[in-house]
C-alpha cells in the first residue's frame, strides 16, 4: 500500500467511526453561536432595563433579593452585564440551579431561568457532553474532536494535487457534473478551504475537555512556564479575622468599579465558606468573555490582596483566557461569530458528504463483484 492509500484508508474509517459525533458537535455549535443575539430578541423583557443615572445596587442587596425570591437557593455569583442590562444572581440548591434576573438600579425581580430546561444550555450540554454525565460525555466529544483534527490533516494530504495540471480542478467544484461528482468535489474542496479555521475551532474546543491542551497552549506562547503558578489564587490566614463576607463583597465591588471605571461587564464571586477570599472579574465589552482582569479581596476587611489585570498577564495566559472568545468567534464580535457559524455549518456537512462517497463506492463495489461472479 502506498502512503496515500494508507492515508485514504485511515481517513475513511476514522470518518465512519466519528462522523455522527462530529455532525452533532458542529450542528450544536452553529445553534449556540448566536445564542446571545437570539435571547436578546426573544427575552428582551428581562434581559434589558432602562439605563438610569445612578449607581448599581450593591451585590449584598441583590443577594438579599435573591434570597427573598428563592429562600432555598444560595447565591454563588452576582454579575452585572451593562448599564442597559439586567444583573443576574447565580444561585444553587440541592434541587437545582437558578439564574435570577434583577433590575440593577431598583432591585426589581424580573425573571428566573432554570438551566436544566433552558434550550440553549441544553444545546451547550449536548455540544460538550452529549447530555451524558460529564465524566463520560466529555471524553467521547474529546475523542471525536481529536479524530476530526486527524481527518482534516489526512483529508488535505489526500486532496493535495499530484501535478500542476490538477491544481485548478482541486480548487473548484464541477457543478455541471452528476450529483455524485459534485458531492465528491464539494467534500474535498470545502474541507480544504475551512481546514485552518476548523483546526483552530477544534483545538480551542479541546481545552474544555482536556486541561493539558490549555497547558500546552500556555507553554507554547510563553516558551515554557507553569500556568498553575500564574493563576494560583492567593491563600490567607483568616483565623484572626471575623468573617464579614457581606460587607467584603460590597467593598470588593466598589473597589473593582474604581479600578476599572470603563468596564462594561463584571462579576463578584460570593464566598461559600469561612476562609474563602472574595474574587471579582471584569470584561471591557458586554457579552464578550475575553480580556479578563481579576482581583482578590480579604473576606473580612474587603482589602485588596492581589490584582491581575489583563495587560499584566503573560501572553500564554492571555491566549488561554481568550479561548472561549476564539472558539465562539466572539473575539471578533459579529463578523467572528458569522465566521464560526459558517465554518461549523460547513464542517457538519463533511461527515454527511463523506458518508455518501463511501456508501456510493461500497454499492458500486458490490455491483462490480456481482457482475464478475460466474453464473
Amino acid at each position: 500500500m502506498s502512503f496515500k492509500t494508507k492515508i485514504r484508508f485511515l481517513h475513511k474509517w476514522l470518518g465512519l467511526i466519528s462522523g455522527l459525533i462530529v455532525f452533532i458537535v458542529c450542528i450544536t455549535g452553529c445553534i449556540f453561536c448566536f445564542h446571545d443575539e437570539i435571547k436578546d430578541i426573544t427575552r428582551k423583557e428581562w434581559r434589558f432595563v432602562e439605563p438610569q443615572n445612578k449607581p448599581f445596587l450593591l451585590p449584598s442587596q441583590l443577594q438579599k433579593k435573591a434570597q427573598e425570591t428563592f429562600p432555598e437557593n444560595k447565591a454563588s455569583m452576582v454579575a452585572y452585564y451593562g448599564k442597559n442590562r439586567s444583573a443576574i444572581v447565580y444561585t444553587f440548591s440541592d434541587t437545582g440551579n437558578r439564574y435570577l434576573y434583577f433590575n440593577p438600579y431598583t432591585g426589581k425581580y424580573l425573571k428566573s431561568e432554570n438551566p436544566d430546561t433552558d434550550f440553549f444550555i441544553i444545546v451547550e450540554y449536548i455540544h460538550l457532553y452529549l447530555l451524558l454525565p460529564d465524566y463520560i460525555g466529555k471524553h467521547i466529544i474529546g475523542g471525536a474532536t481529536i479524530i476530526f483534527i486527524l481527518l482534516l490533516i489526512s483529508g488535505i494530504i489526500q486532496w493535495w494535487p499530484k501535478r500542476k495540471s490538477d491544481i485548478k480542478r482541486s480548487f473548484t467544484i464541477k457543478w455541471s457534473a452528476k450529483w455524485r461528482r459534485v458531492n465528491y468535489d464539494w467534500h474535498n474542496t470545502t474541507g480544504f478551504y475551512i481546514s485552518i479555521i476548523a483546526l483552530i475551532l477544534a483545538i480551542t474546543g479541546l481545552t474544555f475537555t482536556y486541561e493539558w491542551v490549555g497547558d500546552g497552549i500556555y507553554k507554547s506562547f510563553n516558551l515554557g512556564g507553569d500556568k498553575t503558578v500564574e493563576t494560583k489564587t492567593p491563600i490567607i490566614d483568616t483565623t484572626a479575622f471575623k468573617t464579614n463576607s457581606v460587607t467584603a463583597i460590597d467593598k470588593a465591588f466598589l473597589q473593582t468599579m474604581k479600578l476599572q471605571p470603563k468596564t462594561e461587564m463584571f462579576f463578584v464571586m460570593i464566598p461559600q465558606q469561612k476562609g474563602d477570599i472574595v474574587s471579582t472579574g471584569t470584561y471591557p465589552h458586554t457579552l464578550r468573555y475575553d480580556q479578563q482582569s481579576n482581583y482578590y479581596f480579604h473576606p473580612s476587611s474587603g482589602k485588596l490582596i492581589q490584582s491581575q489585570t489583563f495587560d499584566k498577564k503573560s501572553l500564554g495566559l492571555q491566549v488561554v483566557e481568550m479561548n472561549y472568545g476564539i472558539h465562539t468567534g466572539q473575539v471578533l464580535d459579529l463578523p467572528g461569530k458569522i465566521i464560526a457559524f459558517t465554518i461549523s455549518l460547513t464542517a457538519s456537512a463533511l461527515p454527511v458528504s463523506g458518508f455518501i462517497i463511501w456508501f456510493g463506492r461500497s454499492r458500486k463495489s458490490k455491483k462490480s463483484k456481482s457482475i464478475k461472479k460466474p453464473s
